[in-house]
């Protein structure tokens, strides 16, 4: 099976692209990994067998391409230590990365019609979308690709101390925007 790249952007350009904006939440940068990715695959043809089809193929470029983007991001970032945020922000998680007793969300009732239920989606990717983008992406891996911290730590190249910052300000930013748009309408 040989690849066509004359025919990739009309083939697959748009479902690359509706796969990496949601995941990175910019249109822009969206459209650069998908044109990275038409380069990369372009310079990598001779490296394609055929044993996964073209699309897939072209899948896993563009989502090397993304892991790729927030590590570089990972790296610009000042890393703050747990510690220092506990002193700044209290003491909000357990050790074990439950909501401390004092600190716990109001209860949560998840809606049980449909119309119900998109809306609380809809309202929880709003609020993802309101977080800083390493945030952002730190928060979809654990709970909407359910990746475990230390996977998550090997992909993005960082610390277990830096990804705890990240997904503690996540979480509460999180808990924050779904209380005002949820819970106080």
């Amino acid at each position: 099976m040989s690849a066509n790249p004359e025919k990739w952007l009309a083939l697959y350009g748009d479902m690359l692209y509706q796969y990496a904006l949601p995941r990175v939440s910019d249109q822009l940068i969206a459209e650069d990994l998908v044109q990275d990715t038409f380069l990369s695959g372009l310079r990598g043809l001779g490296n394609y067998k055929g044993e996964a089809s073209e699309k897939n193929w072209l899948f896993t470029i563009l989502k090397n391409k993304i892991i790729d983007h927030y590590r570089k991001m990972a790296k610009e970032k000042p890393i703050t230590s747990m510690a220092d945020l506990t002193a700044v922000e209290g003491s909000w998680f357990a050790e074990d990365g439950s909501w401390t007793e004092e600190k716990k969300p109001e209860r949560w009732h998840l809606a049980g019609t449909p119309l119900e239920t998109k809306e609380i989606q809809n309202i929880i990717l709003h609020c993802r979308d309101n977080l800083k983008s390493l945030q952002q992406f730190v928060f979809t891996l654990k709970y909407l690709e359910d990746r475990d911290s230390d996977e998550i730590c090997k992909v993005l190249n960082i610390t277990p101390s830096y990804y705890w910052v990240l997904i503690h300000r996540a979480r509460l930013q999180m808990r924050e925007c779904v209380e005002q748009k949820w819970l106080k309408k």
